[in-house]
């Protein structure tokens, strides 16, 4: 292999895991294995950008579609042109893409909870969240307070289940 076929599948594999980097930030910090390790982490990420791949949106992806939006992904993210990405250009364009899915979630908040349609939320609309749902399962002395402990006992009885930690869409 030729060093200039070396140095463009380094810089793909360094795109890839800036990508990757911001759709499991998106996802809420997951590692590689997905909620609960189970695997899902990859999966999730080549779905989450498959329609951005897929440029002739004929439903499937081809190496030259992959290495395309690739190679787009990294020149965006080299902003000063020098052919490579420094760790303020890695840093940059991850939190540009965390920023981008924040302001969807934050839109689809909106859409979903906003009753009266004034484009905010109020506290009635925000609801409870998990904590105040979960304090009485939490709170297992019933002592009416909840400590460091318990919450960290319920973490791992919910991670025993077969569950991922406690976050806003569980009840």
């Amino acid at each position: 292999m030729t060093g200039p076929k070396k140095s463009a599948i380094a810089a793909l594999a360094v795109i890839g895991a800036l990508m990757g980097s911001a759709v499991l930030a998106e996802k809420g910090g997951m590692g590689m294995g997905g909620p609960g390790g189970q695997g899902e982490g990859r999966g999730a990420m080549l779905i989450e950008l498959f329609d951005s791949v897929d440029a002739d949106k004929d439903g499937k992806i081809t190496y030259a579609e992959l290495e395309a939006h690739r190679k787009a992904e990294f020149d965006a993210a080299d902003t000063n042109k020098d052919g490579a990405l420094s760790a303020d250009e890695l840093s940059a364009r991850a939190l540009a893409r965390f920023q981008e899915k924040l302001a969807e979630r934050t839109q689809g908040m909106l859409d979903n909870m906003d009753n009266d349609g004034s484009g905010s939320l109020s506290p009635d609309e925000m609801g409870e969240g998990p904590g105040m749902r979960n304090f009485a399962r939490i709170d297992a002395d019933n002592d009416g307070f909840v400590t460091k402990e318990e919450i960290q006992a319920g973490m791992q009885h919910h991670k025993k289940r077969g569950h991922g930690g406690w976050g806003m869409g569980d009840n």
